[in-house]
Formats: C-alpha cells, structure tokens, sequence
C-alpha cells in the first residue's frame, strides 16, 4: 500500500484547521493534497452542485471537494455542531458531511464536534487515525504534535496582531470568518485593497480567542453562535486602539445578517458592512473603501 493521501478543501474550516490537520497527518506519514486558492473555475463548479439558497463561501467549498475528488484516498470533512450549549456553529458546519456525501462518491475522512454529547476534537482526531489503521501511540504522538504547532502559530499571528495595533497609519478591524477573509477570491482582494490605501488591516480571527468570546457579551449577552461571538468579541478587545471596522460577509449568510446589524448599531466606531456575493469585479466595493479610508482620514486630521 503505497502513502495515503489526504485531501483537504481550502474553504470553510481550512483557515482555522489546517495547522493542526496537516502537522496530523505528515506526523502519520500521510501525504496532504489541498485544493489550489479558490479561482473562477473552482466558484464555477461549486455553483454546479449547489442550490441557490446556499452561500457563497459553502458553494466555494463544494468547488473545492471538486477539484480533489479524484486526487486523494480521502477527503476531510468535519462535522462540528458546538463546543458547549452556549457555542453553537452555523448549520452549515453540522450538515457539511452530509451535503459532500449526498453529492460527491468519495471516501471521507470525518469527526465529529459536539461537546453537549462529549464528543470532543481530541476524540475526533484519534477516531481519524484509527479510520486510517494507526496503532494509538502513534496517533496520540501526532495529535499532540499537532496542538503543538497550532498553538504556536496562533500565537505568532496574535502577537503579530497586536504589533500592527501599535502602527502609525489607520488601523481598520476586519470582522469576519476565516474562510472569508482569507479567501484568495473573497476577502485578499479588499484586505490588497485597503493595505493600497495606506491602511494596516487587522484580523478578527487572529485575534479571537476564549477570551473575546467571553467579551462578546458586552454588545449581546443572548448570542450563542461561537464564531460570532469570537468575531465580535474582538471589536471590544481593541475598539480604543483601532480608527475603523469593516464587516465582510457571503451572500446570504444568516447568522452574519443578523449579528452584523446588530453590533452595528451597538459600536461606537465608524463602520460599513460589506456583503460579497458572485465577485466578477470590485470596482464598487473600491469605491466604498475609498470613501470609508477618506472619511477616516478627515476624522483623524480634524
């Protein structure tokens, strides 16, 4: 049996996951193939297999499965419900596996997330390797070398984080999920864009910890999606060190739709909710960052 290849999408749960997933796997001595950044033909292809009521970044992952479907043994495809009654993740992150299985007739590599019935990662991660016929040393020796490595990269992007906070130019907050920002068809174009500007942009989710979750509460005590309240948190942690905050969603995603709003009319910093749907040019969206720099820039030399 030659090396196992594990294939991972880059969407939805890459931008978070992928630390850990990879050190995992290359522990075990598998080989990790990740679909390419996200271009037009993997959006094409996504929109083939999806619905319309389904939003862009979930269409983007379908694209992603795609492009891997006959390139790996496996493809990873979590299943996360929650991390406590309190920490609930959109419906999406929960019927992921079985919208990939309904569509696509691949072998998936799958866990699941649902601490309220004490399924833990931990636990989702050992079911993985023995899936993949690995001895439970072995696994165990990956699983901790993998927290390892993630825990020291999220914590060289915090620290880099909280350097660019003490920068001299318009600091701009970028609320928003993972697989948005980082997106190289979502969320890189505007983040070019504003850094064109002059602007350091800050990420919400390299920011996000236990800690901003429970911060969150400052602006909604009644909110139990997890990444929201994460996302959110983080405006309160760095509202006095920050000039603006720009919210970034995928058409139509639900949960954004309504904690957006709500924050908004909470915060007391200058802000614009920007919604990506099907991107075949960001002349407007330019135009509204051009403004929202420009309005900054007047605040600060007044």
């Amino acid at each position: 049996m030659g090396q196992l290849k594990i294939g991972i999408p880059r969407s939805i749960h890459y931008f978070e996951f992928k630390d850990k997933w990879e050190a995992f796997f290359n522990y075990l001595g598998c080989k990790v193939v990740t679909s390419p950044p996200t271009n037009k033909e993997i959006l094409q292809n996504g929109i083939n297999y999806s619905n319309d009521e389904m939003c862009l970044s979930l269409k983007l992952y379908l694209g992603h499965v795609n492009y891997l479907k006959d390139k790996c043994d496996y493809i990873i495809v979590p299943r996360i419900d929650n991390y406590d009654i309190n920490n609930q993740t959109c419906t999406n992150f929960l019927a992921l596996y079985d919208i990939v299985n309904n569509i696509f007739d691949i072998k998936i590599l799958n866990y699941n997330i649902d601490y309220e019935n004490n399924e833990t990662e931990k636990k989702g991660f050992y079911k993985m390797g023995r899936m993949l016929k690995f001895n439970y040393f072995k696994i165990k020796k990956a699983y901790d070398y993998a927290c390892n490595i993630d825990n020291k990269v999220k914590h060289d992007r915090n620290k880099h984080s909280l350097k660019k906070l003490k920068g001299k130019n318009l600091r701009i907050l970028i609320v928003s999920h993972s697989y948005i920002i980082h997106d190289q068809y979502l969320g890189v174009p505007i983040v070019k864009c504003l850094e064109k500007l002059g602007a350091d942009v800050i990420y919400s989710d390299e920011l996000a910890t236990q800690f901003t979750n429970q911060l969150s509460s400052s602006l909604s005590n009644t909110l139990y999606w997890k990444y929201s309240r994460d996302q959110i948190g983080v405006i309160e942690l760095v509202k006095k060190k920050i000039d603006g905050v720009i919210f970034l969603t995928s058409f139509p995603c639900g949960l954004d739709s309504l904690v957006n709003e709500l924050v908004i009319r909470k915060i007391k910093l200058p802000c614009i909710n920007i919604v990506i749907d099907d991107l075949d040019s960001l002349t407007g969206i330019e135009t509204r960052l051009e403004s929202f720099i420009d309005i900054l820039e007047g605040v600060n030399n007044g």
